[in-house]
């Protein structure tokens, strides 16, 4: 049973808990009085579509949180591996943000929003204009009917009978490497004999090693209550001078150990006496300008090849014009990286992205179907007319409210024709290993110029005189990330290529749905790293892909 429910920055509601009791519960009130964002705070927690609409106007991000207690033994409990505790409460958190993106965790475990909505479906059951969750749920069906027709026994046997197939499968297929796993673990071992080829290892090291690191646990300690440890190594050949000695000195207090060198004509006493002589103070509270700083090596160079002068903008709705300078046509191939990525485990410094084709239709048969979900399958039927033609799409125009004596209001909407914008993309390997798991994003940004600036468009009211803040499309035109793509891989079958081979492309098609009067503003952002509704300043780096219609 739902137990606690607490609401934070949701609507007009700053902060408040809510106690349920077991029974029957009635929560009343008049118009207005924030019956409906409870509900709202529910479904959030049930992993049901939100909008940023939902955050307090002025506020931090939304979040919601949810106790249930004497939950049964879901099976969804043990695909996740999540439990109730010991105290058998089960604690649902999800947080909404300015951006849309959402966070949610149960029992502090991080989960997508699919899975909270499984597990969500199980926990409650609203009942209200069109919402018998479960009645319409598909994946609920067959649990009906195995209970009308008795067959919970039988399906407990098959149940258990198919996971060991699927374990003895999954066992068969690693044993069966293809060529390309063959291949890596080939280029594996060959490297790993060939560094102990290199290393020349002879009989005996291991104990000498052994000797060396016991003669180091046990060197001198220098004085002044500073540890350190001193070290001489063989010298140069015919009495060469070489800095063949080493004085580690740890300070303990702020778990750091400095290594000094020193040559080999400076007197093991002397050396001892510079080092204990060295002290690590705070910088902010030396008057002398001859201090000696760390760094790091790779700082330092990156210091000496970036410009002196940076351009910087105040917001992230507005840019000047220069900063898209690295603006991409259709057609034109770039880096999927700005820079090349020094620790580039994704492989992102050999990929090349273009965008090859844009169009533009009135119908949705440029589309495979099959890659929605029944729940974004029916949103998109919705969209269409009898003879599968996009119906137009409504604009709301929002007056933000203040959250405490006013609430967002819509002030004026209109009916315009919508299309579909379908665009074509290409990723190719350029290097001469094959890529695995290749994350890929597209996100849509309309942009318009205003006296120089770039600026994030807004849209435009029927009534020039009307007061708004923000103009929000109804329906699937209001998403401007991927809504629709056809390469799926990964470990949730989602936005990745599974396999990228050394000289390959892989085409990945991105859909949106998009009001005709805004074709004129459409610039494609494909930053591997993530997209975003906003300028950021990695995504200008790497280039949007201008695909104004």
């Amino acid at each position: 049973m739902l137990a606690l429910l607490h609401i934070e920055n949701i609507a007009v509601i700053e902060e408040a808990d809510i106690t349920f009791d077991r029974g029957f519960n009635v929560l009343t009130g008049e118009t207005g009085a924030g019956k409906s964002i409870v509900i709202d705070a529910i479904g959030a927690i049930m992993g049901e579509r939100t909008s940023r609409d939902l955050i307090r106007t002025g506020a931090k991000p939304a979040r919601v949180s949810a106790v249930f207690r004497d939950l049964p033994a879901l099976a969804w409990f043990e695909r996740q591996g999540i439990a109730p505790d010991e105290n058998g409460e089960l604690l649902i958190e999800r947080s909404i943000q300015a951006d849309g993106k959402n966070a949610c965790r149960v029992n502090g475990r991080p989960l997508l929003v699919t899975q909270l909505r499984e597990l969500g479906q199980q926990l409650v059951n609203v009942h209200g204009q069109h919402d018998g969750q479960q009645l319409l749920d598909e994946e609920c069906h067959l649990g009906y009917l195995d209970s009308f027709g008795g067959t919970q026994d039988v399906l407990e046997a098959f149940s258990t009978a198919y996971a060991q197939v699927r374990e003895l499968r999954r066992e068969r297929d690693k044993l069966q490497m293809d060529d390309g796993e063959k291949a890596r673990r080939m280029d594996t071992l060959t490297y790993q004999i060939e560094e102990l080829e290199k290393a020349e290892l002879r009989e005996g090291e291991d104990e000498e090693l052994s000797q060396r690191r016991e003669v180091l646990r046990n060197a001198e300690r220098l004085t002044d209550a500073v540890d350190g440890a001193w070290q001489a190594l063989t010298g140069g050949e015919d009495g060469e001078v070489c800095f063949n000695q080493r004085i580690y000195v740890a300070y303990t207090d702020v778990h750091y150990v400095m290594e000094m060198f020193a040559a080999s004509d400076v007197p093991k006493e002397e050396a001892l006496k510079i080092a204990e002589g060295v002290r690590l103070t705070p910088a902010s509270d030396e008057t002398s300008q001859e201090l000696v700083h760390a760094y790091q090596w790779s700082e330092y160079l990156k210091s000496k090849t970036e410009p002196q002068t940076v351009e910087t903008w105040a917001s992230d709705i507005s840019i000047p014009k220069s900063a898209m300078a690295n603006t991409h046509a259709v057609g034109e191939t770039f880096s999927a990286v700005s820079v090349p990525v020094e620790e580039d485990w994704r492989g992102l410094n050999q990929i090349e992205i273009k965008v090859a084709d844009v169009q533009v239709r009135d119908d949705v048969s440029l589309l495979d179907l099959s890659v929605f979900d029944s729940e974004d399958r029916e949103a998109l039927q919705q969209e269409l007319d009898s003879s599968g033609k996009l119906l137009p799409a409504k604009i709301n125009y929002i007056k933000y409210g203040d959250g405490i004596h006013s609430l967002n209001e819509v002030v004026d909407s209109r009916v315009v024709p919508q299309k579909l914008v379908y665009v074509t993309v290409e990723y190719t390997n350029t290097g001469t290993k094959q890529l695995e798991e290749v994350l890929f994003f597209g996100n849509l940004m309309k942009i318009t110029e205003e006296n120089g600036q770039m600026i994030c468009y807004k849209g435009k009211a029927s009534d020039e005189h009307a007061e708004w803040d923000e103009a929000v499309p109804k329906g699937a035109a209001h998403r401007t990330e991927m809504w629709y793509y056809d390469v799926h891989g990964g470990e949730r079958n989602n936005n990745y290529i599974t396999k990228l081979g050394a000289g390959k492309t892989e085409t990945v098609h991105m859909a949106w749905l998009v009001p005709e009067e805004e074709l004129t503003y459409l610039y494609l952002d494909l930053n591997t790293s993530g997209s975003s509704f906003e300028f950021c300043e990695e995504s200008l780096a790497v280039g949007y892909v201008d695909i104004r219609q």
